[in-house]
């Protein structure tokens, strides 16, 4: 009979949970009461717990784990990782016996998950790790960067956004023995984060987007933002490469004193390039190595993801042939420059926002050559703490500046932006109400055809602006030729 094949064995992770926890500490302790030796399959939701699967119970500010247990085994858990001090509290050890699911013990659940992640990965040293990081863009880098790669190696990439200090160590649970190359995207938002995110994956190429003023206020300030997110350096080997981009006002800081072998990387960086069309809302054509390649994302920001994403490729040794390939292949992705049609012709961009990417998507909106009005519908940056109150007057400003035809402004936070644009004697509609956004965008676009309005809707993802498609796609909208409709 074929021994069956885990993830992990327990007794395996529990032996290095033991040698790296922090001295002094009791380590892990395993109390065994499965028929299974390990676990096939990891997961912090109960919901999503597979059957052999290993449910690792972490304790939030909105919720804790441990109450979830019981749920986990009901959906089959072989394993539970359970913190000592809430052991007799919630009954697990008599739960587990019960279900015949193993616990492992620890003072520290997220720092098990971590390093079960760091030691599972260790089985793979043939896997060409790449890590992402950036204050925006890193998810389109990512798709790119992936698409591209694996037209010519087997890879794997963390799925949707699970770039956290608990989203990275489950996706890199997906990686298996066939996979040559791993694209995982690495987010931060709070001190120390990207460190242990580096540390558990050490990758062999790592690339920085940018730096920009995104989740400020939980750092303080950018040069803290740029420390944190030069982290993802720190554990490259003298072979290993550093992505940093050329025209980033933190490049010399990123290069210095940093690791493994730094390249610059920008559209002048490459041999292949030979210029740029931009086709407005259908994206660019780029000349490349004597061809022409379409990239469906639109503006000069999503051209930066495509140029950092070659530059990947290219340190991964991929050929310019499957470069081209892969980013023809390309598709927008939900709330990161969508363009639809309906009763308007919309630049849905909400996915997130910060200064940095509230200025980008507006340059990309003001430069579009149409005939039409524009409608500029913005929504809170949220994150930026101390800063937030200036931050949303230099939207307003901003928005001053720019060739909106009406501006709406939704959000607590855009009230600072609101009085701006009232100082200057400024048209424009601002409420906190959804509801009421909802009902004045809708008489707006009364009578509107896709020709005449362009929509730009930008905002942070907490305040959920894609609610809106419905009244701006209207009964039978249509895709533009070559963009997506993300309605």
């Amino acid at each position: 009979m074929a021994t069956k094949e885990y993830l992990m064995n327990f007794s395996h992770l529990v032996a290095a949970l033991q040698a790296d926890s922090p001295p002094g500490s009791p380590g892990a302790e395993l109390h065994s009461f499965s028929k299974e030796g390990g676990f096939s399959s990891v997961s912090v939701d109960s919901r999503k717990v597979e059957e052999g699967g290993l449910f690792v119970a972490l304790s939030g500010e909105a919720t804790d784990g441990h109450l979830y247990i019981e749920a986990a085994l009901k959906a089959g858990a072989a394993g539970v990782i359970a913190q000592v001090p809430k052991l007799e509290k919630h009954g697990v050890l008599k739960m587990c016996e019960k279900a015949g699911a193993s616990v492992i013990a620890v003072q520290d659940s997220l720092f098990a998950l971590q390093e079960a992640a760091r030691v599972y990965l260790q089985k793979f040293p043939r896997l060409l790790k790449i890590g992402i990081t950036g204050s925006a863009g890193k998810t389109t880098t990512k798709e790119i960067a992936a698409a591209i790669i694996g037209l010519e190696k087997n890879t794997v990439m963390s799925a949707g956004n699970l770039n956290s200090e608990t989203g990275l160590p489950l996706s890199i649970f997906t990686v298996r023995n066939e996979h040559e190359a791993g694209v995982f995207e690495l987010a931060m938002n709070h001190k120390g984060e990207m460190e242990a995110l580096a540390r558990i994956l050490r990758p062999n190429i790592a690339l920085i987007t940018n730096i920009g003023r995104a989740h400020i206020g939980l750092l303080g300030s950018q040069d803290a933002i740029a420390f944190e997110k030069k982290c993802i350096f720190s554990y490259l080997s003298d072979k290993d490469i550093a992505l940093i981009p050329n025209d980033d006002g933190y490049r010399d800081f990123l290069a210095r004193d940093t690791a493994g072998i730094v390249r610059f990387y920008g559209a002048e960086s490459f041999a292949e390039y030979e210029g740029v069309k931009s086709l407005g809302l259908f994206g660019s054509e780029v000349g490349w190595a004597g061809q022409t390649m379409r990239f469906s994302l639109p503006g000069r920001h999503s051209l930066a993801n495509m140029f950092a994403a070659a530059a990947i490729a290219k340190e991964a040794g991929i050929s310019a042939e499957a470069i081209k390939q892969g980013v023809e292949s390309v598709r927008p992705m939900f709330g990161r420059t969508e363009v639809f049609t309906g009763r308007a012709t919309v630049i849905r961009d909400c996915y997130n926002a910060s200064p940095e990417s509230v200025g980008k998507a507006l340059d990309f909106a003001d430069n579009l050559e149409w005939p039409g009005r524009r409608i500029y519908i913005m929504a809170d940056m949220l994150e930026l703490g101390g800063q937030s109150k200036e931050a949303h007057a230099e939207l307003g400003r901003r928005l001053l500046e720019s060739k909106a035809g009406d501006i709406f402004l939704f959000g607590k936070e855009t009230a600072f932006a609101a009085q701006v644009l009232e100082e200057a004697g400024r048209g424009f509609f601002y409420t906190g109400d959804f509801d009421e956004l909802y009902r004045q965008v809708s008489a707006a676009l009364e009578n509107s055809s896709p020709q005449r309005e362009l929509v730009l809707l930008k905002g942070s993802r907490g305040c959920a602006l894609e609610r809106l498609s419905g009244i701006l796609t209207g009964e039978g909208g249509g895709n533009l030729p070559g963009a997506h409709n993300g309605a």
